[in-house]
């Protein structure tokens, strides 16, 4: 018999500021992500149709063949959101042991995607939410990284990295799809302390915000929910940094 999932408790959107600010982190249900963005869920899920053409990740150092991604950069102020040139993917190796300290040049997110309202309305409303938190409106330099993980080889791994930190100011991962796996559970723990929380989220285009200041964050592996079929669990991490993007 499977193992029951632990579900995530849910932040009322109107305390989502508040609670950023005192835990550091916040679960937003989809439905609170609809609000928080000013779209409805169809709009939402409209977008998850980009996921089925994701190329597969040519950087994992692990060896592994489990991992699909995307990534496109933007700047958000003022109520704009701007797309850049196209630019590689770079964290110190402080913040990722596996891979940091080199360039990863991941193929662009397409146009279809990121030109709808919805995703346009997303990024914004996370920037101006951001701005409440720190108590202060400035540009927001945001990395979108579009993630699928299969387990045709018997296991994929969202975070290959183990428990992390982004190196940027406020992280969030949004579940988009997950189908016949167990096992990716999420983990939060205290930066600088002893508390942590673990969950699964399970319901897409929920959302962990995290202020990756304070919190250390991961997802366990994932397996397929039996031996002869194939599953795979997809994401989004945005992560928001104050000043410029990593690496320059």
């Amino acid at each position: 018999m499977p193992t029951a999932l632990l579900a995530p408790l849910f932040t009322d959107p109107a305390h989502v500021v508040a609670t950023l600010q005192q835990q550091g982190h916040a679960v937003l249900s989809p439905e609170a992500v609809a609000q928080l963005s000013g779209c409805d869920l169809l709009q939402l899920h409209a977008l998850q149709e980009s996921w089925n053409d994701l190329p597969p990740d040519a950087h994992l150092k692990d060896g592994g063949r489990y991992r699909k991604r995307r990534h496109a950069c933007f700047v958000a102020h003022g109520g704009s959101l701007q797309a850049v040139p196209h630019r590689a993917h770079w964290q110190p190796i402080e913040y990722n042991a596996l891979h940091g300290g080199m360039e990863r040049w991941f193929e662009p997110m397409l146009a279809a995607a990121t030109a709808q309202p919805a995703w346009q309305q997303l990024l914004q409303a996370l920037a101006g939410l951001f701005d409440a938190v720190t108590g202060m409106a400035q540009p927001w330099f945001i990395e979108a990284h579009q993630f699928s993980i299969d387990t045709e080889g018997g296991i994929g791994r969202p975070t290959p990295e183990g428990a992390h930190r982004d190196g940027v100011d406020f992280v969030a991962v949004f579940l988009i799809d997950r189908h016949q796996v167990k096992g990716g559970e999420t983990r939060v723990f205290e930066a600088d302390g002893p508390q942590g929380q673990r969950f699964t989220l399970t319901a897409p285009w929920s959302v962990l915000l995290l202020d990756d200041a304070r919190v250390i964050h991961e997802s366990t592996p994932i397996q397929p929910l039996a031996a002869e079929a194939g599953g795979h669990r997809d994401t989004l991490v945005l992560t928001y940094r104050r000043k410029a993007f990593q690496g320059g």
